[in-house]
């Protein structure tokens, strides 16, 4: 164990963490080891991980001390934050900052970052077309990410960025279909008729991850763009019609209509699915399927995603 290589794995009891610690716990010839950082190491989630053969220390990113003392010694790391923990880009940006500063300090040779684009790149704030939202963001929780890429270049730590997208989980979440008024399944999404969602299986981040790791310096500075099906909101509802053996139509929402939806942060992503809709060739089109699947063979499109979990989709 002492020749193996640690990898540090932030929010190792969530989806994306623990995507990123059970890809390299699956693979013993790997040479790399998961130290999983968790908040609780008691917790049933934690306790799984070690018996994968994880070591589990306590860290927290309120708690900057704990989180150097985890990252001592490792040569690299998974790191993710969780927007949707606090609602705040301030307080993310907070905790991404811990983050670089102790990896800058533990001299990790390669981390691989989970982040998103700053949207104000191709939207800057003064065009109207959507409300600016917690004072200077588009979509905070893309917005912060992206603007903390640059943390980690400035402060010299070896990155590679790996840009996520809509997670197919969210289908088994308040995106998923409810049945209509008329009994029929109804998808409904602010997703304009005939644009293409980007959309991946939160595990497939890890494993994505997991390959850059594997890859080494080559994929230092580098940005990954990772997707595992690009499809209409016809086909989404389509494949979902399949695999839930009764019919699932689409229905497009306007997206200052989605904004007035009374569900937890209606407004940002009615922002977040319009930034799609009006830069798909910038955001889908970065996110070339074949490209992520040299790099992570199993990569799970959609169908292969409601194969394993549409009986986890509750309609009623």
């Amino acid at each position: 164990m002492s020749e193996q290589k640690i990898i540090a794995v932030a929010g190792a009891t969530g989806a994306q963490g623990g995507g990123a610690a059970r890809a390299i716990l699956a693979d013993s010839e790997s040479g790399f080891a998961v130290r999983a950082l968790t908040r609780n190491p008691d917790s049933p989630a934690a306790r799984e991980l070690a018996a994968l053969g994880a070591e589990v220390v306590q860290a927290d990113f309120y708690d900057e001390p704990s989180v150097h003392k985890a990252f001592e010694g490792a040569y690299g790391a998974f790191l993710v934050t969780n927007f949707w923990a606090h609602g705040s880009a301030e307080k993310e940006i907070e905790e991404i900052n811990v983050l670089v500063r102790a990896a800058k300090a533990a001299g990790l040779r390669h981390v691989v970052w989970s982040t998103l684009e700053d949207t104000r790149e191709l939207l800057p704030l003064e065009d109207e077309r959507m409300p600016v939202l917690q004072g200077k963001y588009n979509v905070p929780h893309f917005d912060a990410k992206g603007e903390a890429n640059d943390l980690f270049r400035q402060a010299g730590v070896p990155t590679t960025f790996l840009n996520t997208t809509f997670f197919f989980q969210g289908f088994l979440t308040q995106m998923g279909p409810q049945r209509g008024e008329d009994g029929v399944l109804t998808l409904t999404l602010p997703l304009e008729n005939g644009k293409l969602m980007a959309g991946v299986d939160v595990a497939d981040i890890g494993r994505t991850a997991f390959a850059v790791l594997k890859g080494g310096a080559p994929f230092v500075g580098q940005t990954v763009n990772l997707a595992g099906d690009h499809l209409t909101g016809d086909q989404y509802a389509e494949k979902l019609a399949a695999a839930l053996g009764e019919p699932v139509r689409f229905q497009s929402v306007p997206y200052d209509v989605f904004r007035t939806f009374g569900i937890p942060a209606a407004d940002e992503l009615g922002n977040m699915f319009q930034y799609y809709g009006d830069f798909d060739q910038e955001f889908t089109g970065a996110r070339d399927l074949d490209k992520v699947r040299e790099l992570n063979p199993a990569l799970k499109s959609f169908d292969d995603w409601l194969a394993e979990n549409a009986s986890q989709i509750k309609v009623s």
